[in-house]
């Protein structure tokens, strides 16, 4: 069943920082069954805190996105990611 990783930018605090993490970010996706499906696109908020951006990425399965969570290349940018700005990050499964 597919899943989804969910990423939702709520503050930044250091531009130079995300973008060392965009540039390792999408790296770290090689060899991972990974589909982006959205990328900080045009938001609308219509309900809760406005958030700034969003990523939405899928994945065959819950499994297969924890393996790249919790990758040694996505682990180096989400360093960066936390020195660069402020997310709320979910995996949910899909239907």
């Amino acid at each position: 069943m597919s899943a989804y990783l969910v990423f939702i930018k709520e503050r930044e605090h250091d531009a130079a920082k995300m973008a060392d993490y965009a540039g390792k970010a999408g790296g770290s996706l090689a060899g991972h069954n990974a589909k982006p499906l959205a990328y900080y696109g045009a938001i609308e908020t219509l309900e809760g805190p406005e958030a700034l951006g969003s990523v939405i990425v899928e994945f065959p399965t819950m499994d297969e996105a924890r393996a790249w969570y919790r990758s040694d290349a996505y682990q180096q940018a989400r360093a960066d990611r936390f020195a660069g700005a402020d997310y709320r990050v979910f995996l949910t499964q899909g239907m």
